[in-house]
This record gives C-alpha cells, sequence and structure tokens, in this order.
C-alpha cells in the first residue's frame, strides 16, 4: 500500500508519526480542506506531469493553477498530465493521493512558489485519506533526492497586481 511506503520513507526524516489518515477521502483539494480543517489554499497539491517521457511532479497550492505559458517557458514544453495509469505506474501513487514522498529515482520534484506564503501546507502522503502537516523548508527537505528547484509556474493564487 502506497500510504505504508511514504509512512517507511518519512521515518527516515522523522516525519512519520506527523502523517494524519482520515476516515472520510482527501482526494481533492476542497475534500483535503475540510478533512484537515484548513483552508484549501494551504492544501499542497501535487500534479504529475510528463517532460519527453520523463514523469515530473509540480506540488503547487490548492488555489494555484498551472500558468501554461509559465510552464512551457521553463520546462520547453507544452504542459502534459499523467493518465491515472501513468501516475500509478510511474510516480507510484494513486491520483488523489500522489506526493512528493517514496518516488522512484527518476522523478523529478519542483516545488511551486505559490506554497512559500503559508507557514504549513497539507500535501497527500500516499492516500487519497491522508495528508501530513509541514513547513516549505520541511517539504524541500522531505522530497529528497527528488527535489530539483522552487518554480513559478502557477496562477491564480496572487493579489491582483494595481
Amino acid at each position: 500500500m502506497s500510504v505504508e511506503k511514504v509512512r517507511e520513507y518519512l521515518k527516515g526524516y522523522g516525519m512519520a508519526e506527523r502523517m494524519q489518515e482520515f476516515t472520510v477521502s482527501s482526494a481533492t483539494v476542497e475534500l483535503a480542506a475540510v478533512a484537515v480543517g484548513v483552508e484549501p489554499a494551504r492544501i499542497a497539491k501535487t500534479l504529475s506531469f510528463k517532460v519527453d517521457e520523463t514523469p515530473i511532479l509540480v506540488v503547487a497550492a490548492g488555489d494555484a493553477k498551472v500558468d501554461n505559458s509559465k510552464y512551457k517557458h521553463f520546462f520547453h514544453t507544452k504542459a502534459k498530465m499523467l493518465t491515472p495509469e501513468e501516475a500509478v505506474e510511474r510516480i507510484g501513487h494513486a491520483v488523489g493521493g500522489v506526493c512528493p514522498f517514496a518516488l522512484p529515482e527518476d522523478v523529478k520534484t519542483y516545488l511551486d512558489v505559490s506554497l512559500k506564503r503559508f507557514d504549513t501546507v497539507f500535501p497527500a502522503v500516499g492516500s487519497a485519506a491522508s495528508a501530513i502537516e509541514l513547513t516549505c523548508d520541511e517539504l524541500e527537505r522531505c522530497c529528497g533526492a527528488n527535489f530539483v528547484e522552487w518554480v513559478d509556474v502557477c496562477k491564480g493564487w496572487q493579489e491582483e497586481q494595481a
């Protein structure tokens, strides 16, 4: 089970005891916000894409949306999400529980700057009924060797500039 794989992985960072499992679904930003008891923006959603044939993850705030032009400028290709089957096969987690932990070596992880406005955020931990509260520094550290860098590829979360 994916959540158990993540629990073992997070033990190495001293974080496993902070994992939360719910009796209700946390498979979407809205459901996760209700399960955790926070505003939806603080849910760290993990989106899975393909760059060429390589799987990547972008972890963004719950209220952020991928900005196609920013994404293309940074990754030099159109944003193409993995199918649910590809997510399980290539990432090791099912949609609804995709997270940046306990990943195959070839999966690169990028954290979007939309997360940095919060003291703590809540990514899933391998199931559609789980989460963990982490600071952005802890999130980056727990991504381990898969972490590449912080990026700015999302829109919809910033205050309108006057």
